[in-house]
Order: C-alpha cells, then structure tokens, then sequence
C-alpha cells in the first residue's frame, strides 16, 4: 500500500461514512480510530519539522496515492517515489488501534503515567584551545 500513512488516510473517508451512522460508544471508539489513523503522518511532519494538520488537509484533497514526501518536501506519488508500506503491517495497526479503543469504552478507569516536561538540553561547552607541549 502506498506509504508514509497515505493508505490511513484513505480508511478515514471510509471511517468519515460510518461515523454518520453510528451512536454512542460506537461513535466515540470510531472517533478514537479516526484520529489516530492520522498520527503516522503528523509525525513524520513533526520529525521535518512542518505542521502536520496542514499537510494532512492538503492530502484530503489530493488524489489517492499521493503523499507528502519529507525528504524532498514535496507531495508525491508515494508508489512512484518508492514509499510503500507493508500491506499485513497497516492492517495489523487499524485492528490494534480499533481493539485499544474498544478496551477503554469498556474500562471504567485507565490508570495512565502523565507526560513529564523535561527541561531543553543545555548547549555543549567550548571545546579546548590547544597549546601544551608538541608532540615529537
């Protein structure tokens, strides 16, 4: 299937159909799916430092197969340009992502570590002057 989360984005027009018919637990798991469908790509975007809710909506309206290419910074045909992801992999994924979800509508409490903001790493100090003795 085309890559870089492209073939998410197609299961989520399918996605957007269903939610219109569904109700309740069934609507907030397939709302779960939904957003989560999108994460591969705002992540890529976020590793190349782009804005991924931008490019994913500039995909909306692309034809199916194009993605965004980080590398090159530009919108691709993703099988053309080689970007492929296994088919077994971005199956496995949705019915993980759809059995997650279904298991927090049925818990009635999740007990969940919360984020720790770490501080930004201090720059390097300078490196030596040189000097001392030649060496001979």
């Amino acid at each position: 299937v085309s890559g870089g989360g492209t073939a998410y984005l197609s299961a989520a027009k399918s996605l957007d159909e269903l939610l219109e018919t569904l109700e309740g637990d069934e609507k907030t798991g397939a709302k779960i799916i939904r957003r989560a469908i999108e994460e591969p790509i705002r992540q890529i975007c976020e590793n190349a430092g782009l804005e991924g809710s931008v490019i994913i909506e500039n995909l909306k309206h692309k034809e199916e197969g194009m993605g965004y290419d980080a590398a090159k910074n530009m919108y691709v045909d993703m099988f053309e340009a080689g970007i492929i992801d296994p088919t077994k992999v971005t199956r496995s994924a949705i019915q993980n992502a759809a059995s997650v979800s279904s298991m927090f509508l049925t818990t009635e409490v999740a007990v969940v570590e919360m984020p720790k903001e770490e501080p930004q790493m201090p720059a390097g100090g300078m490196g030596g002057m040189g000097g001392g003795m030649p060496m001979m």
